[in-house]
């Protein structure tokens, strides 16, 4: 067995009637059993995978990703800026990208379009001379990283007030080829209301002004890739 420390905030917390608490699990448990375990403790807590999101050790988790022992879990609504029927989630993990966990926490009952975009780390590169790639290594200043998808966010619902619901979230760490690194997805009632451009210009702004580097690892050495744009005030 094993005990993991659990950390309440916002309505979840008030869900539960207390701030923390210890949980027993069993050894190996992911967060599909730590859920379970949480329910049945706490039945009063919402079960909707959009209404309750889970990091382990500072880190946004999803159903089959481990919990190690004596691990710091925290449970809270999705992240928003803004109203309730404005959802906003955004992160910089090193954890697997969901996209069906990040797409339920950005649909409303309204919700009728939905746009993403995904990148992956490619295998073979023609930048340049064609060359192969073994994996990439991206890191991020993670607090100004964080603050700029911030930004992102509320410049998109400024140029389209239409969207409804919006995910940017990026990977970190070393990721093979195949691999999703990043995830941009916005939702609409139509798709005529701006999702597309909307979601264009998360990925485009990210690339811009997001501290994020990665450095390409392959047969013929490393090289970090820098980009050109070079942020102005107000950025």
């Amino acid at each position: 067995m094993s005990i993991v420390k659990v950390l309440f905030f916002a309505t979840l917390k008030e869900k539960a009637g207390v701030s923390q608490a210890e949980l027993e699990l069993p050894a190996g448990a992911d967060v599909a059993a730590l859920k379970r375990a949480l329910y049945a403790r706490f039945p009063q807590l919402p079960q909707q995978r959009s209404a309750m999101l889970v990091a382990v050790n500072r880190e946004y988790a999803f159903d089959g990703d481990p919990v190690p022992d004596n691990a710091e879990v925290a449970l809270f609504p999705p992240v928003s800026g803004g109203a309730a029927d404005r959802p906003t989630v955004l992160a910089v993990t090193e954890g697997a990208l969901d996209l069906d966990t990040l797409l339920a926490q950005i649909t409303l009952p309204g919700t009728g379009a939905a746009c993403f975009f995904t990148g992956v780390v490619r295998g073979v590169t023609a930048r340049g001379d064609a060359h192969e790639t073994q994996r990439l290594l991206y890191e991020a200043y993670k607090p100004m990283a964080e603050a700029k998808l911030r930004q992102v966010a509320d410049e998109i619902r400024q140029r389209w007030p239409d969207v409804q619901g919006i995910a940017i979230v990026q990977r970190v760490g070393e990721l093979l080829p195949g691999t999703p690194t990043v995830l941009v997805a916005c939702t609409a009632a139509h798709r005529d209301t701006g999702v597309f451009e909307a979601a264009r210009y998360a990925i485009d702004r990210l690339k811009e002004i997001v501290p994020i580097w990665k450095k390409e690892i392959g047969p013929g050495g490393e090289e970090w890739i820098e980009g050109h744009y070079v942020p102005a005030p107000g950025d």
